[in-house]
């Protein structure tokens, strides 16, 4: 068999790791190129502090990080001097109990420290200036050179070539296939595979392909004193007080400090060479000592030690960043075979090589890597004006406490429902997702509160963390959806239409239910990857013979269906998201509301559930879906978006007899948890199998075939399982990624959780060892508290299904 040829553009820690991770999975013609010099090429590599904590909200990113730090200590290129984290506040300190959570959750050691038994651990701390602190005694240093080194010794045993001062100018393609590089001094190297690890180059190289890397190159401050009495070559742990923006690390007698609180400062690229042509290399801007001046006196204030010493010297380093401060990683869609691995920290450098390695070599990787997709981004995020803004944005929050529910306030409005108008008259307060404007609760809906309050409901007082981006107002909205009728705007949900003569066997093989029933048919069903993983959810439905609408989860199921499609132009594939609308009108009152609208029969016998039907409100031709995400009698209701704002105020008027109300995303939550409900991205990914998510009811595996397939009948029966938790006491709120205890130990973690008006408590789902069974006892950990709670059968609220089908 012949190997693949594979040209990495990139020798700093990314591209090394590649080239070891490509060449350990038995591919081994593999050059790898850089501008600079070997193995301190000038990138953000060479000049990088080294520090690795592990611990991050995101499970992908701390598994990423563990995978760097274990492949590091194995090639004595990481120093675990430890890490630790102080608050200076009260809001910090909170935050670190918040951090102690995740580390426990994603199996990282850590524990929380009184200020006595921080300045035991560094000793130059001023205990009087702190709260407490973190601990993380795996943590610690990662000396990236070494690493680099390392892995490109050990790759070049295995038959890789390395060669520096080549910088690649073209990337040679033809009939949608790269064809290999073409170096500055005119070599041409021939490859099929081309990977882009070119760092915060990486958004100039993808130009020349006519690919957006969304990624922007950010100026960040580092500085070293002069030696430090105190110190005495003292071996610390590496440090942050984030509540100043700064981070630390010893150098023997020195300290090197790291530094945040400046002003972003975006990289010209155009003006690189020039700016840096003094520098040791081209990735070291000059010391803006004047901006340090802040972090200096902020520094002397927590290590009055270095009131002692002085800065000695200080360099601008250069390294990139993104709009959400995940990497970039994937393959070009349009042009086969050219693959980027970009905006790659070396904390999670080794971890990102082995699963883009997997990927590449074996199709799939090892990890769920959604967050980092390429094509996750929608189309007005990758404009250069999105990019820029959002990724000084992400520099300026870098070390910010960051709420789950704190979104962007800038750019806002770039997508907005036809029902915008309408949402701010009723005092809508909106959240932010896929760029859309969502409805979170309506003032509008404010004095439902006192009126539920006195026939009975709960609202129950939450603590300051939880409280913020809430309002107790959803619990009535989620309370009137199930005892009256709400009307929710479902306009964000991505939806594609796929048509064609060949539309039916395309779906059928991409997904893994039987979506070919006849028209009026809908059906829920799941993307899988060749390994059995869910990679998204779906919602088909069959509008004619060549004709189905898709409800999806975003711009990466669009990337996964056009790689997909057949290549004798019988399946055509339309986002029409933007072009159309959607209303839910949900509750026991929904047919009465929408019924008088419609000349065509509405009853469960006539439009039963999980079918379809195109017909007219009033004068507006509409596509009804006889579905529920809240689980609850209703329809999702489809115009065009020219129709929007008429549909809505049809179905308003209509409503007002029956007291209907605007109802946002947080009772919609909190509904879809009572019902069992899942959502892809949060609750499930490709690291799971439909068995283990709960959603193998969406599963044929009569049908002759369908991606994941194979993967799903040889497939182990689960070793853990999503349940639904739901919490003793009825002020308890989780927010999500909390640990879970089960006889003492951690054992799995919180996905989502949410109020439940209807049973009057916090309903939260968690990925627990499937030895666990409804009615066993859970510890859940939040912040400061611990809470119990029991695994329930699902679902918590209506198991005979009753209401959707009235």
């Amino acid at each position: 068999m012949i190997q693949p040829r594979v040209v990495i553009i990139g020798a700093g820690i990314v591209g090394t790791g590649l080239a070891e991770e490509i060449t350990r999975l038995g591919w081994t013609d593999v050059t790898v190129l850089d501008r600079g010099p070997l193995f301190r090429t000038g990138g953000s590599t060479s000049h990088a502090p080294g520090l690795v904590f592990q611990t991050n909200g995101s499970k992908t990113m701390a598994e990423l990080a563990r995978y760097t730090v274990e492949k590091f200590t194995a090639m004595e290129a990481f120093d675990a001097v430890g890490g630790l984290e102080v608050a200076t506040t009260p809001e910090r300190w909170r935050d670190l109990h918040r951090r102690r959570g995740w580390a426990a959750a994603w199996g990282i050691e850590g524990r929380l420290l009184d200020p006595a038994e921080c300045a035991r651990l560094f000793p130059l701390l001023d205990r009087e200036r702190i709260l407490g602190g973190f601990h993380t005694p795996t943590d610690g240093l990662a000396l990236a050179v070494r690493a680099a080194e390392e892995q490109a010794r050990r790759a070049v045993a295995r038959g890789a070539r390395f060669a520096g001062d080549c910088e690649v100018v073209e990337v040679l393609h033809r009939d949608g296939r790269v064809r290999g590089v073409r170096t500055a001094d005119g070599t041409e190297y021939t490859a099929d595979i081309v990977i882009s690890a070119a760092g915060f180059w990486g958004a100039e190289l993808g130009r020349t392909v006519d690919l957006t890397v969304p990624l922007v190159p950010m100026a960040h401050q580092f500085a070293k004193t002069a030696p430090v009495p105190a110190l005495g070559g003292e071996r610390l742990p590496i440090l942050r007080h984030q509540d100043a923006d700064l981070y630390y690390r010893t150098y023997g007698d020195r300290i090197g400090i790291g530094y945040y609180g400046h002003e972003p400062r975006p990289v010209d690229m155009a003006d690189l060479l020039r700016d840096t042509a003094n520098e040791p290399m081209p990735s070291m801007l000059p010391f803006t000592e004047s901006e340090f001046e802040p972090a200096w006196a902020a520094s002397r204030t927590l290590l009055p030690a270095l009131g002692d010493t002085k800065v000695d010297e200080g360099f601008d380093g250069i390294f990139s960043f993104t709009p959400d401060g995940f990497p970039i990683l994937g393959e070009h869609r349009d042009l086969a075979g050219f693959w980027v691995a970009e905006a790659v920290w070396v904390t999670h450098s080794a971890g990102v090589a082995r699963a883009m390695a997997q990927w590449i070599v074996n199709g799939t990787p090892g990890i769920d890597l959604h967050e980092g997709d390429l094509y996750r981004f929608e189309d007005a995020a990758r404009s250069p004006d999105f990019i820029r803004r959002t990724s000084v944005q992400a520099f300026v929050e870098v070390y910010d406490i960051i709420h789950p529910h704190q979104y962007r306030t800038a750019p806002r409005d770039l997508r907005t429902s036809p029902f915008h108008a309408r949402h701010r008259e009723l005092g809508a307060f909106c959240f932010e997702g896929g760029l859309w404007e969502r409805p979170a609760w309506f003032e509008a809906n404010a004095g439902l509160v006192d009126e539920l309050a006195a026939q009975g409901v709960d609202f129950p007082p939450r603590d300051d963390w939880s409280n913020q981006f809430y309002s107790p107002i959803s619990i009535a909205e989620a309370a009137w959806t199930r005892n009256h009728v709400a009307m929710y705007d479902m306009t964000p949900l991505t939806r594609y239409e796929v048509s064609g003569r060949g539309a039916t066997d395309f779906l059928q093989e991409l997904t893994t239910n039987d979506v070919g029933k006849k028209p009026g048919a809908v059906t829920y069903t799941l993307l899988l990857d060749e390994n059995g993983g869910v990679r998204s959810d779906l919602t088909v439905a069959r509008l004619g013979e060549q004709l189905y609408q898709v409800g999806a989860n975003g711009p990466s199921d669009f990337d996964w269906f056009t790689r997909h499609l057949p290549g004798d132009g019988s399946v055509t594939l339309r986002d029409i998201t933007g072009g159309t609308c959607c209303v839910g009108v949900w509750g026991p009152q929904a047919r009465a509301m929408v019924q008088p609208l419609c000349a065509d029969d509405l009853s469960h016998k006539a439009f039963g559930y999980f079918k379809a039907m195109r017909t007219y409100l009033g004068s507006i031709p509409v596509t009804m879906l006889r579905v529920s995400y809240v689980g609850d009698l209703g329809w999702e209701i489809y115009a065009s978006a020219e129709h929007g704002a008429a549909l809505w105020d049809l179905l308003w008027e209509a409503g007002a007899r029956h007291r209907v109300i605007a109802a946002g995303r947080i009772a919609f939550n909190s509904l879809r948890l009572e019902k069992g409900y899942r959502s892809w991205g949060t609750d499930m990914t490709t690291e799971h199998t439909p068995e283990a998510a709960g959603v193998g009811f969406a599963v044929r595996m009569g049908k002759p075939s369908f991606i994941g397939k194979q993967a799903l009948a040889a497939a182990a029966p689960p070793e853990k399982i999503l349940r639904s938790v739901v919490l003793d006491d009825p002020h308890a709120v989780v927010l999500g990624k909390e640990p879970v205890t089960v006889h003492g130990s951690v054992a799995g973690y919180v996905t989502s959780a949410g109020y439940s008006a209807t049973i009057a408590r916090t309903i939260a789902y968690a990925w627990l060892p499937s030895a666990v069974q409804p009615g066993d006892p859970v510890e859940i950990d939040y912040l400061t508290k611990t809470f119990t709670g029991r695994v329930h059968a699902e679902p918590v609220v209506d198991p005979e299904m009753s209401l959707i089908r009235r």
